[in-house]
């Protein structure tokens, strides 16, 4: 039984088209795609496995993002002996169906091996986002390693939200395995025997104070060992007052800011201060937030204070001073209606 590789350089995630076609997006996503290539050169990988979605909307695919995307895959093509591509979710037209995805034509660039359903190689299993009961073959499989992009309970979705179980596909399934490993979830973890690699780079706020993403170098029989691209965009979210005291500790180039008012600052000040950082800083972005403030509730009101408008008008009544009209006369008649 022969290896499917000696040492394979792994990504996931990329999401070519994000943002809205975003020119700045893409362009970082070849960016990423040529210092993978470089880094997988320097470490003498044979063998390239992109994990899915590399395109981001699955309903259309605008020029600008299919120009960036077609450039990047011919130089995967280029650079390694085998390069294995799988389509995620993202990449499906159809979520249950792998008819029509949005990278077909990688079969005809040469270099790129589009797998486009389960299969084994040797000791090795790959696997495109699976569909309908396709899952329910994950358990009679077996191997040293399985390469997928995966939908597990229990994992995070993102830093604070775990995918429920929906009573599908488990953990479990992959116990015939010695390691597993997936793309999908854009957070790096793992549990058991089961790893998400984290997507090629942080893509937006839910990845704030995140930068443990880039790519996996696993060399046959050994440890995956991963390296985070040194150029990546990243998000922070941060007080004021500690921005201004660490700005030059804390700010990087394609750096996103979302900055919280924890300082009493007029319109001016404010304005000034975004100014200045966006001018003296490589950052794409700095968004400032005025804090949330609670308003205080007077809870030592005297209830009784307050009449009723019965009380009122019989005070009224009775404080009449009057020949004419008795008072406790028209006080009766008004508690009689």
């Amino acid at each position: 039984m022969s290896n499917l590789f000696k040492k394979a350089a792994c990504f996931t995630d990329i999401h070519f088209g994000l943002k809205s076609n975003s020119s700045t997006h893409n362009q970082d996503c070849e960016d990423f795609v040529d210092w993978y290539i470089q880094k997988a050169k320097e470490e003498g990988c044979d063998t390239g496995i992109f994990m899915g979605d590399w395109h981001h909307n699955r309903n259309s695919l605008n020029i600008t993002t299919m120009d960036y995307s077609l450039r990047a895959l011919e130089k995967l093509g280029q650079s390694f002996s085998q390069f294995y591509f799988f389509p995620g979710n993202h990449d499906l037209y159809y979520k249950d169906k792998r008819d029509i995805h949005s990278v077909e034509f990688g079969k005809y660039i040469p270099g790129i091996t589009v797998v486009h359903h389960p299969i084994t190689e040797g000791d090795v299993t790959l696997c495109p986002w699976l569909v309908n009961e396709e899952w329910k073959s994950i358990a009679k499989r077996k191997g040293k390693y399985i390469f997928g992009h995966f939908e597990l309970p229990l994992f995070y979705m993102n830093a604070m939200v775990q995918m429920p179980d929906h009573g599908e596909i488990q953990l479990d399934h992959f116990q015939h395995f010695e390691l597993g490993f997936s793309g999908h979830f854009h957070k790096r973890q793992r549990r058991g025997n089961m790893i998400y690699i984290g997507n090629a780079f942080p893509h937006n706020y839910s990845d704030a104070w995140d930068d443990d993403r880039g790519m996996m170098i696993l060399e046959w029989g050994e440890d995956p060992v991963y390296h985070s691209w040194p150029d990546q965009p990243t998000f922070r979210t941060i007080k004021l007052s500690q921005l201004i005291d660490e700005a030059d500790k804390i700010i990087k180039p394609k750096m996103h800011l979302r900055v919280n008012l924890d300082i009493d600052i007029s319109y001016e000040e404010a304005s000034f201060i975004k100014e200045k950082f966006l001018g003296d800083y490589d950052i794409r972005e700095l968004t400032l937030i005025p804090e949330k403030r609670e308003v205080e509730i007077n809870t030592e009101i005297d209830v009784q204070a307050f009449e009723s408008v019965d009380q009122i008008v019989s005070n009224q009544l009775v404080s009449i001073e009057s020949d004419t009209y008795d008072a406790k006369t028209l006080l009766a008649i008004y508690n009689n209606l």
